[in-house]
């Protein structure tokens, strides 16, 4: 019972980012946003970093492919992308396209760990699915027939991609480090490939510190409860039920984003 009550605040916490990516979009640019979180949370770890640096980088050297390609996945890509898509896609689209992610997590599973898909859980997805496309057309499935597609969904879909493949791929993690170890590792990662991007921006100090002060609590908030403490509770959700039953819940995430969006 703790495992899935982890699982449904990860979802609201996320949600709620989903909800204040689409509020500051215009004021906070996308890179930027996912560069300040991040690098709030590698400040945060930065310590547990210095203090356990010999063993994580040993690990690093051994297991380099797949922690780069899951930092890639997860950190520097997921939110970056779905940052970029809410400039441009409207709620409706996004919540839509954000439903496939369970979809895409049991094809991952399938092709990549050669699980089975049983009837059951087809049948699960396609009505979990279809409950969430209900709930985003407010029962008017005719609206489906002038959903305008952008750019910005395929902003979001690659985002989904991006987080389906990684909660599939992160079984393949380093066993012999804990969940926050590899967690501090990633996001240590994750920061060295968004600064590029960052700096590329020319962004002035004088703009970044006002942003700062403006958005204080929007980047505590993202930091703190969209990053730190989901991430944790999704890879508890992963270690103890498995990626296809843990991608399910995100399905809870038009129920929560319609309340908090409210």
């Amino acid at each position: 019972m703790q495992i899935y009550l982890l699982l449904v605040l990860c979802v609201l916490f996320w949600s709620a980012n989903f909800v204040i990516g689409r509020f500051v979009a215009g004021e906070i640019e996308p890179i930027e946003l996912a560069f300040f979180r991040w690098f709030g949370v590698f400040i945060i770890t930065f310590p547990f970093l210095v203090l356990h640096v010999k063993k994580l980088w040993q690990t690093l050297r051994a297991h380099f492919g797949i922690l780069i390609g899951l930092s890639f996945l997860g950190i520097a890509c997921f939110n970056t992308l779905l940052y970029i898509g809410l400039q441009y896609t409207t709620a409706t689209n996004a919540l839509l396209i954000n439903s496939s992610i369970p979809i895409l997590i049991l094809f991952f599973s399938f092709v990549i760990l050669k699980k089975n898909i049983t009837s059951m859980q087809v049948f699960g997805i396609i009505l979990s699915t279809l409950g969430v496309i209900f709930l985003v057309l407010k029962g008017d499935w005719q609206t489906l027939l002038v959903l305008d597609f952008n750019r910005g969904d395929f902003w979001v879909i690659g985002s989904s991609l991006c987080w389906a493949l990684y909660s599939v791929l992160v079984k393949f993690r380093p066993q012999h480090i804990s969940s926050f170890e590899f967690f501090v590792t990633i996001v240590a990662l994750g920061v060295i490939m968004l600064l590029p991007f960052y700096v590329a921006q020319g962004y002035t100090l004088e703009r970044e510190w006002g942003v700062l002060k403006r958005y204080y609590g929007v980047i505590a908030y993202v930091v703190l409860f969209t990053s730190v403490l989901s991430y944790y509770m999704w890879h508890k959700g992963i270690a103890h039920l498995g990626a296809d039953k843990t991608g399910q819940f995100t399905h809870l995430m038009p129920v929560f984003g319609s309340f908090l969006a409210y």
